[in-house]
C-alpha cells in the first residue's frame, strides 16, 4: 500500500505540474503579446493570444448560470474534489498498520499471528536492552512478507552501534523465527532521550 500510495503522489503531482506548466505558458504567451512580437501564429482555436485576452470570458462564465442543474452540479463536482483531496492529505499521515501475518503451520493451512502482539514482542525485548529508554514497534507490508519500523530512544550512554546489533540479532531474529518468518527487513530509527546537561562544580 506504501508503493500504491508514493506511486498515486508521483503521478498526481506530475499531472498537476503539467496542467499548470501548460496553463501559465499559454497565458504568458497572450499576456506578454509574444506572438505578435516575435512573428509567430497561433491556432485559430488557441485562447489568450492577445494581450488584452482574459481567461474567462462573460459568455464562458454565465453560459450555464440559468440552468437548473448548473449550481448542483458545480457544487457536487466541487465536493467530490474536497474529498478527494482530504483522502490524500490524510493518507500522507496514516500509517498503515499491518492487522496480522500467515505463519507456517506445517499442515499446509498456515496461521495468522496478530500483528500487535508481535509488536508487543519487539518493544518488549528492544525495551529490555541496555541503553534503551524506549522502544516502539510498527508492522507494515503485506501478510506474507511484513516488514517492521522500529523507533527506539536511547539512553545518554548508548553506543548506537552496539544497540542496533542487539536489536538485530535478539528482538529481530527472535521474532522471525517465532513467526517461521524467511526474512523480516526492518528500518531502525535511533534518537537521544532529552538531558540537561551536568553542572561541573
Amino acid at each position: 500500500m506504501h508503493k500504491v500510495l508514493r506511486a498515486v503522489n508521483r503521478v498526481l503531482l506530475a499531472l498537476i505540474g503539467l496542467i499548470l506548466l501548460g496553463v501559465g505558458a499559454s497565458v504568458l504567451l497572450g499576456g506578454l503579446d509574444l506572438p505578435r512580437r516575435w512573428h509567430f501564429g497561433m491556432p485559430d482555436h488557441w485562447p489568450w493570444t492577445r494581450a488584452g485576452d482574459v481567461l474567462l470570458s462573460d459568455h464562458n462564465r454565465t453560459r450555464w448560470t440559468g440552468e437548473g442543474w448548473w449550481w448542483p452540479v458545480v457544487i457536487a463536482a466541487l465536493a467530490v474534489v474536497v474529498l478527494l483531496a482530504l483522502w490524500w492529505l490524510l493518507s500522507q499521515f496514516r500509517r498503515h498498520r499491518l492487522g496480522d501475518i500467515l505463519v507456517d503451520s506445517g499442515d499446509g493451512q498456515g496461521a495468522r499471528l496478530r500483528g500487535r502482539a508481535l509488536e508487543d514482542v519487539l518493544e518488549a525485548q528492544s525495551g529490555s536492552l541496555e541503553g534503551v529508554e524506549r522502544s516502539r514497534a510498527l508492522l507494515t507490508g503485506r501478510r506474507r512478507e511484513p516488514r517492521v519500523r522500529m523507533n527506539l530512544t536511547l539512553a545518554p550512554h548508548a553506543d548506537p552501534a552496539d544497540v542496533l546489533t542487539r536489536v538485530s540479532d535478539e528482538a529481530l531474529a527472535g521474532a522471525r523465527r517465532s513467526a517461521g518468518l524467511d526474512h523480516l527487513p526492518a528500518e531502525v530509527r535511533l534518537r537521544a532521550v532529552k538531558h540537561r546537561a551536568g553542572r561541573v562544580l
